[in-house]
């Protein structure tokens, strides 16, 4: 594919889907490479993790408390316990995707944002501002995507750039 890509995002959330759109992307994109005179900048791939706000998370929109409880409270030892187990998550999901990165031979950039990841996703594609975004697709079907919407789908119909959707699990998961 062209090698005149200067800023590629690659979307994972730790899903084999989305391991296997890294591994295609590393393996199919060539990034753009000025000459040595040049001041254009090198092309860069940029790993991009949406983690989800703590309510998010949890599966929480916080109500009353049941018995007469005070209902706007919130629990900061929850909080932080969602918290740090989210950036445990990510860890975990960021170390597999360079893992990959270094089994090709490949720098990144790593970004972190939290938020939803189909807004997020397409806002720091924008930014960027990236010449192309990858990601996987878990192939829901009707029902559930009825239900959970796609993260892809949004983004292929928001996003600034060209989106590439990669179907496909990765093997070696």
């Amino acid at each position: 594919m062209s090698a005149n890509l200067g800023c590629v995002i690659v979307a994972v959330d730790g899903s084999e889907e989305s391991m296997y759109a890294l591994r295609f992307a590393l393996d199919n994109l060539k990034l753009r490479s000025p000459a040595p005179d040049s001041t254009e900048t090198p092309g860069s791939f940029v790993i991009l993790h949406v983690q989800p706000p703590p309510s998010i998370a949890a599966g929480l929109n916080p109500g009353a408390i049941p018995f007469g409880g005070p209902s706007d409270l919130e629990v900061p030892a929850f909080t932080a316990a969602i918290e740090a187990h989210q950036r445990r998550i990510t860890e975990a999901i960021l170390e597999h995707a360079s893992e990959i990165c270094r089994e090709k031979k490949v720098n990144v950039k790593i970004q972190v944002v939290i938020g939803d990841p189909k807004e997020k996703i397409c806002e720091v594609a924008d930014n960027l501002p990236a010449d192309l975004l990858v990601m996987g697709s878990r192939s829901f079907g009707p029902i559930k995507r009825m239900f959970l919407g796609s993260v892809s789908n949004h983004c292929t119909n928001h996003a600034q750039c060209p989106v590439i959707i990669v179907k496909g699990k990765d093997p070696s998961s």
